[in-house]
């Protein structure tokens, strides 16, 4: 079942009365250390950099420092807005690292980058001590792919640094969360998991107008779950925080193309568009310059304008 029962809930349900009516109008603006990503005229690409060797498309590809740093300049020249490093697979049944492993393995890319692209870099940990290491070497974001509950210190840091914190919602451990997952009602119960989480991120002291949540595509879900995850979007965006989604050549993609990782590209564009129809304001993504492209006629749509 789900990390939380609806009835446990309830508290932090209640207390969306005073956040819905601003949020009817989402935020369309995230303000980090090196500049403002604006997403009300068109989508934001966040661009992956998995600095690990298990990952399960790009794992070893990005391992060298020298090559992540050279991939990820190669994102920003092709329209990434969001570089996004991590140092550990996330993948189904992964194991974890050390911090310190995964400090030795992040730093040198985020300092490399940083030197030489002008976009925020996201650092993907659920760590304190290595989302503090990689906001001090140049990072501007958090994505805490546990939405806090790993870390009691994680929101306090975040807070205290006055930086963008992405919230996912994930059922399990990446070790257990592939094991039989089962909802209520998923699109409900991640739209209340995370307005949980929101507010004890508020309660730490982050900003309100700093969360971006993001329901986990592929984290402890059945292909069904995902494909309602994204036909729910709308429920999740009227939040009123900006909205993440990675869909990019993930599991249920396969399953339902009969394809490996490596043959997910059209089925990820389309899932892509899809999200973009349907309210995400951010598509955390592989393929850069191919999903540019695909954007250029969803955000058209979406916005009504001819970019």
């Amino acid at each position: 079942m789900s990390d939380q029962k609806p009835q446990d809930l309830s508290v932090a349900l209640n207390r969306l009365a005073p956040v819905s009516p601003a949020a009817s109008v989402q935020r369309n603006v995230l303000r980090t250390r090196h500049g403002e990503l604006d997403f009300a005229r068109r989508t934001l690409i966040m661009g992956i950099i998995n600095v690990t060797p298990d990952s399960f498309f790009d794992g070893g590809r990005h391992f060298e420092p020298a090559k992540a740093i050279a991939d990820g300049e190669a994102m920003a020249a092709s329209g990434a807005d969001i570089l996004d490093i991590g140092g550990e697979s996330t993948r189904p049944g992964a194991q974890p690292v050390s911090e310190n492993e995964e400090i030795a393995r992040v730093l040198p890319v985020v300092r490399g980058l940083r030197a030489q692209v002008d976009v925020p870099i996201s650092i993907d940990t659920y760590k304190t001590k290595v989302a503090r290491a990689a906001l001090d070497a140049g990072a501007d974001i958090v994505n805490d792919i546990s939405a806090l509950r790993f870390d009691p210190g994680m929101a306090s840091m975040v807070a205290a640094e006055k930086v963008p914190l992405i919230l996912m919602h994930m059922q399990g451990t990446p070790r257990t969360m592939q094991t039989e997952p089962q909802y209520f009602d998923v699109v409900r119960e991640v739209r209340d998991f995370l307005a949980a989480q929101l507010f004890q991120a508020m309660d730490a002291g982050v900003a309100q107008d700093a969360v971006v949540i993001d329901p986990g595509i592929g984290f402890g879900k059945t292909i069904e779950h995902n494909l309602q995850l994204l036909r729910g979007l709308p429920m999740l965006a009227a939040l009123g925080q900006p909205l993440l989604v990675g869909v990019s050549r993930k599991t249920f993609i396969g399953k339902i193309l009969g394809a490996e990782p490596a043959e997910r590209l059209e089925g990820s564009l389309a899932a892509a568009v899809a999200a973009v129809l349907a309210g995400a304001n951010i598509l955390r993504v592989h393929d850069v310059a191919e999903t540019c492209k695909a954007l250029r006629i969803a955000d058209a749509i979406r916005f009504r304008s001819n970019p």
